[in-house]
Parts: structure tokens; sequence; C-alpha cells
């Protein structure tokens, strides 16, 4: 893997806020088509450091870049280059799917013309065509979800950030995701996600697991349960995050 090309490359990372070091000193890779998952507990600081690497903020202090942008004086290229999908929010429930393609396609700077192939394709790809004019509002949640990926990659970015995206949907619709973003991984896209469930930190290449600001650990799941002497990922966080003395 480190023959790959990296898509993040952040040194040394450090956000503060007043007296207070949400991340402290972060260094980290991701390459070109790999699944990163990006772990820690609530006040773990990795909500912040994301925000770092998707241009909505600026670091104290450190260096880096994504997509090949830097995250210190080029954050409007950052955001351009990238996908972002959010459990919280993702799509306008009061418009139809069609709206939403178009709406987020001009967002991201496409033409008419290839927003209105990206439309056709998306929909023929999802097997939705006959729900072009179906209001998000009255989708089925698994449908939702593999629109909202589907157009956080309109513009063919080469990183895609998903936070919490499978959160409070069942298990089988969480399994179809997975697929979609498997599929989105084989095809060189680099998939940077968060998420509280454990079995789905198996499904990544490598995890990161943040504590009160610091990567605690990094590493693939198989070397992860093997170096902490743990059976499941969810044994590894709990034994990881159970050091933090942060107050939450």
């Amino acid at each position: 893997m480190e023959n790959r090309e990296k898509t993040v490359i952040i040194k040394h990372l450090v956000k503060r806020f007043g007296d207070f070091t949400a991340v402290n000193d972060i260094s980290f890779d991701v390459h070109k088509g790999e699944i990163f998952g990006f772990l820690g507990a609530n006040g773990a600081g990795k909500t912040t450091a994301i925000r770092i690497l998707c241009g909505l903020s600026k670091p104290t202090s450190g260096e880096g870049t994504v997509a090949g942008y830097n995250i210190r004086n080029q954050q409007e290229a950052i955001k351009k280059h990238i996908g972002y999908m959010s459990q919280k929010f993702s799509l306008y429930p009061d418009l139809k799917v069609w709206e939403n393609i178009e709406l987020f396609g001009g967002i991201y700077g496409l033409s008419d013309k290839q927003i209105a192939e990206k439309t056709t394709k998306m929909l023929k790809a999802l097997s939705m065509e006959d729900a072009r004019d179906m209001f998000v509002r009255d989708m089925p949640l698994g449908w939702k979800q593999k629109l909202a990926f589907s157009i956080s990659m309109v513009h063919d970015p080469q990183i895609v950030f998903l936070d919490e995206p499978t959160g409070g949907v069942d298990p089988v619709t969480r399994r179809n995701f997975w697929k979609m973003i498997y599929q989105a991984a084989s095809n060189g896209v680099t998939v940077f996600v968060t998420t509280h469930y454990m079995d789905e930190a198996e499904y990544c290449d490598r995890v990161s697991i943040m504590v009160d600001g610091v990567v605690e650990a990094l590493g693939s799941p198989s070397q992860l349960k093997e170096r902490y002497s743990a059976n499941t990922m969810d044994e590894v966080f709990t034994k990881i995050a159970g050091r933090s003395i942060r107050e939450e």
C-alpha cells in the first residue's frame, strides 16, 4: 500500500480553541482507493479534524494536503474536489430526486449538459428511473441513502467523506450501502468514513482511533485486533477509548 498514490497527507496537525487543544499533533496518510475508518468517542477530536480535511476550518499548526490541495491555503479547492455525505444532512426532502441531483451538480460546478448526463446515468445505475419525479421525503430510507451517496460523488471526486452515513438504519440497508462503498473504492475513490458501528470498522482497509485529540491506534482491523489481543474491533475500541481522560 505504501507505493500507492496518497490522497490525504497530514503531518503534525494541531487545532486549538483558546486553551483547549481539540486535535493534538496527529499525522497519517490515506491512499487512493482505500477505505479508511476514522473512529473516536464523542469529544475525541475527530469531527474537528474532519472539518479541517474538508476545508471548513483552518489548523492552528501543522501541514497537509487533501486531493492534492493544501489544507492551510487552498480550502475552496479542497471543497470542489471532495464529496461529503452526513447522516444528519445530505438531501433536501422537499425537492424531487432529479432536483436534488441538479442542485448538487450545480453546487459542484457541473454544466447543464453534464448534470443531465449524470442524472440519467445515476438513476439507471440505482434502478431509480421511475423515481425521478418522486419527492425525496417519500422515498424509503435505503433509497435515500443510496441516492445521497451517489450525489456526493456526482462530480467524480478523488475522495469522499462519509460522516456516520449509516446511523439509524437496519442491518440489511447498512450491508447494501457498504456494497456501494466497496464499488467506489474499487474504482479508485478514497473513502474516508466515520462510524459508531464497530462491525463496520471491520470492513475498512485501515482504521484510526482517536483519544483525547491524538491518534492512539492506526492499522488494519486484523493488525489492531492482534495488537490489543481482541477478537473484534468493538473490543479494540473499548480498550483504547477507555483511556480517555477528557470529560464529554
